[in-house]
């Protein structure tokens, strides 16, 4: 009898565990998609009039590999596809997750290590659902909930220009996952709670460069990748839209219209100029994954496409980053000895002397070059300083257009507690609220490498 009753307790113990399992699950299927904040009903693309996918209207190649070749690089494959210093779209970058290493794959049309043998179909389900060619099961490092909503023809302009190019044989090394992140089928059931599966459905209440902008931004682009914080079943929470994260050991910004952790104090001219050339004035000189994207995407897209871009941008409801404070805007003094509150180790100052001050100058505002002043940057007005010990580790890959390094990196040349020590000092002579990042946090950032 006693065993009886504690059959029974058991079984409403596991009743109990599905019931809250499936509410859980139900919770997570209900969460607001990346356009749940716009006004306006949606329609399907063929009932709208405008044309907001494609290449626009002021890209004047007309040849089919071009356009391919432009939609492309608006969806920043090359980025996540190519190893340092490997060959374009060949795949084999690693991705260091909390869950294990993920290596991108080769995505050049060599028939054994690449996508040779993708057909039309295999690739719009890769694309769009996130399945790969005899049903494996993608990760979804590989965008495919933001990529789903790209529209059939874009997608095969893209293969068509993937196929344009030359193979390489090289196949990527095999991932590093703890269980049960290793298990591919269980992608299937994020697909189910992430991935809707459907294609851009404009708002015809907002304006064509509106729904060009969103077409950009949250399919080819996919900005809510980096921008938007993830929830524990690691899908986009979009209730906290664009309001920033860290990614890949960088922070991603606040890009919502907040004014004081957002771009909502930004001009229009401002935004359009950091996304085109991955400087503003005043505001901070793209690095990390933002530069790359620059470089590989947004430098290539039409003044229509940037503009587009910033008009979206702009409909985002503005969050409050609590944690970061408004820009400080005043020039430091010249005077080396002024300026740094007590308690920050003498020693960060020691390394800004012999590395940083040539560069970026003792009052913050570079006489060399505006992408090296550091006066009302957002990264130097970070409290993290995330930002700030990345390019002093690792410099910054963004180049000027006249093909000069931005900044080299310092990672060989100083420890761990040196470099922990500058971004100190940085934040508190530059910044608006001085950083206390510590040797172990630079430790942390090297092992992403």
């Amino acid at each position: 009898m006693s065993a009886r009753k504690g059959f029974k307790r058991l079984g409403y113990v596991i009743g109990a565990a599905v019931v809250v399992g499936l509410l859980v699950l139900g919770w997570y299927a209900t969460r607001p998609g990346p356009l749940a904040f716009a006004s306006g009903k949606r329609v399907a693309l063929a009932d709208y009039q405008e044309h907001p996918v494609g290449v626009p209207a002021d890209f004047k190649d007309i040849d089919p590999i071009a356009r391919g070749r432009y939609l492309t690089q608006a969806a920043d494959c090359e980025a996540c596809h190519t190893d340092e210093n490997g060959k374009p779209f060949a795949g084999g970058r690693a991705f260091k997750t909390p869950f294990g290493t993920l290596y991108s794959p080769n995505i050049t049309p060599d028939a054994q290590t690449g996508i040779g043998q993708y057909t039309d179909a295999d690739f719009l389900k890769a694309v769009h659902e996130g399945v790969g060619r005899g049903g494996k099961k993608l990760y979804p490092a590989f965008p495919y909930a933001a990529y789903t909503q790209l529209v059939d023809e874009d997608v095969l302009a893209i293969k068509a220009y993937l196929f344009s190019l030359a193979p390489v044989q090289q196949a990527a090394p095999e991932n590093a996952l703890a269980f049960p992140f290793n298990q591919r089928w269980l992608m299937t059931f994020w697909a189910a709670l992430f991935n809707p599966d459907k294609r851009f459905e404009p708002i015809p209440e907002r304006s064509a460069e509106w729904n060009r902008g969103a077409y950009l931004a949250e399919g080819l682009a996919h900005c809510g990748d980096c921008h938007t914080p993830r929830n524990l079943m690691q899908g986009l929470d979009n209730a906290h839209k664009f309001g920033g994260t860290v990614t890949n050991g960088w922070r991603a910004y606040n890009v919502t219209a907040d004014k004081t952790a957002g771009v909502g104090s930004w001009s229009d001219a401002e935004l359009a100029q950091y996304l085109a050339s991955g400087h503003a004035a005043g505001r901070g000189t793209a690095s990390g994954p933002m530069g790359e994207a620059v470089d590989l995407s947004f430098r290539n897209m039409t003044a229509s496409d940037i503009q587009a871009l910033v008009t979206y941008l702009r409909s985002v409801p503005a969050l409050e980053s609590k944690d970061l404070p408004a820009p400080k805007t005043d020039i430091a003094s010249a005077d080396p000895k002024l300026g740094v509150p007590a308690g920050i180790d003498p020693h960060g100052k020691q390394v800004f002397a012999g590395a940083c001050a040539s560069c970026h100058g003792w009052t913050g505002a570079s006489a060399l070059s505006p992408r090296a002043t550091l006066t009302g940057t957002r990264a130097i007005n970070d409290p993290t300083a995330i930002n700030v010990a990345q390019m002093v580790l690792r410099g910054t890959e963004s180049k000027d257009r006249d093909g000069r390094l931005a900044m080299p990196g310092f990672g060989d040349a100083y420890n761990d507690e040196e470099i922990a020590a500058v971004a100190n000092y940085v934040t508190a002579r530059f910044g608006a609220s001085p950083s206390s990042i510590t040797p172990d946090d630079v430790r942390k950032m090297r092992a992403m490498e």
